[in-house]
This record gives C-alpha cells, sequence and structure tokens, in this order.
C-alpha cells in the first residue's frame, strides 16, 4: 500500500481554526514537521483542506 509523506512548509498563523484543526489531527505541529501516513481517502481530503500549507510525496 502507497503511503504519503506529509510536510508543513507555512506556518498557520493567520489561518482559519479548522484548517489549524486538520494540521493538529494530521500530527503536524510546527513548521517543518513530517508525517507519514496510508493513502486513504480520509487522509487525501485534510491534506486537500490545508493543501496551502502543507506539500506531499508519494512514499513506498
Amino acid at each position: 500500500m502507497a503511503r504519503l509523506k506529509i510536510t508543513q512548509t507555512k506556518s498557520y498563523i493567520g489561518s482559519k481554526q479548522n484548517h489549524r484543526d486538520t494540521l493538529r489531527t494530521l500530527g503536524l505541529k510546527r513548521l517543518g514537521d513530517v508525517v507519514v501516513k496510508e493513502d486513504r481517502p480520509e487522509f487525501r481530503g485534510m491534506v486537500r483542506h490545508v493543501r496551502h500549507l502543507v506539500t506531499v510525496e508519494e512514499v513506498d
């Protein structure tokens, strides 16, 4: 199964509260944090919600 490497590339300061909550749910707390999650529709939806704050790479 494919995995996603999600990196927070921009600060959440000044963003909406639900964007902050989404980042925290993904496990990202500060700029430069990296998490690896399974490639599932739930995580894809969260990433799409905060796509302006993160970068995503597919990892095998």
